[in-house]
């Protein structure tokens, strides 16, 4: 029931700021990564758990724990957002040309996808549990709205990601990609192939749990019924 959410998560959920490439790094722009990064480290971290949990829960089959975990990751998403936004701010204009507006762009998006995360956990809170069409049809609704906030999300701090400031930004420690720190459930074995960020943190847990799941499950169910079946059958005509 949850693999809509999982799935919506494939357009690269989690908020990655380091990128490749190197080139020679000024101290204005060294300084002003190492002042957003510091802070943003945490928030990276928050986000990559909160979208874990969503990814862990995608095989359960109880409404009211789908319901509690997605509210739970929304909720923390959307206050990792607000929090980035106060790194920008604290950070302040970053050295590059319309550096002033660079920042109030930034904090004016990430606030507006925080508002939008929240938006989506009221959404979750008022599904009904005890009724499970009902609440795959409301998360279905859930999906949508998140596909077109992953939207927004990762275009909130793009212009900082750009040129000379992006590479000096990725060679802080605080802005490199996370590894999600929440067990994922060992029930996590149809959620489809999540992707990008936050697909890579489940791929060591979900492979052991698929194959015993649901491989040996085919077998077991076709193969012992049929060709015995066809044999014995064969063996009456000759």
């Amino acid at each position: 029931m949850n693999k809509k959410l999982a799935a919506a998560l494939s357009g690269g959920a989690v908020l990655v700021l380091a990128l490749s490439g190197c080139s020679d790094e000024g101290d204005k722009m060294g300084d002003w990564a190492r002042a957003f990064c510091d802070q943003a480290k945490p928030q990276i971290q928050k986000r990559a758990n909160a979208h874990q949990i969503i990814i862990s829960t995608a095989a359960d089959s109880k409404p009211a724990e789908i319901q509690a975990a997605d509210s739970k990751a929304f909720q923390d998403i959307a206050d990792a957002d607000r929090a980035l936004a106060k790194a920008v701010e604290s950070a302040g204009a970053p050295p590059v040309e319309n550096g002033e507006k660079v920042k109030t762009d930034a904090v004016k998006e990430l606030n507006a996808t925080a508002a939008a995360y929240e938006g989506l956990k009221k959404q979750v809170d008022a599904l009904d549990p005890t009724n499970q069409q009902k609440f795959a049809d409301g998360l279905q609704g859930v999906a949508d709205g998140l596909t077109k906030i992953e939207k927004m999300d990762q275009a909130a701090l793009s212009k900082l990601e750009e040129g000379e400031l992006g590479q000096a930004m990725a060679k802080q420690p605080g802005c490199q990609k996370p590894t999600a720190s929440v067990p994922p459930k060992t029930a996590d074995t149809a959620s489809p192939q999540p992707g990008a960020a936050a697909g890579d943190a489940a791929k060591p847990s979900e492979q052991p749990a698929d194959k015993p799941s649901e491989k040996p499950a085919e077998k077991a169910t076709e193969k012992p019924s049929e060709k015995p079946a066809e044999k014995s059958a064969e063996a009456k005509t000759e």
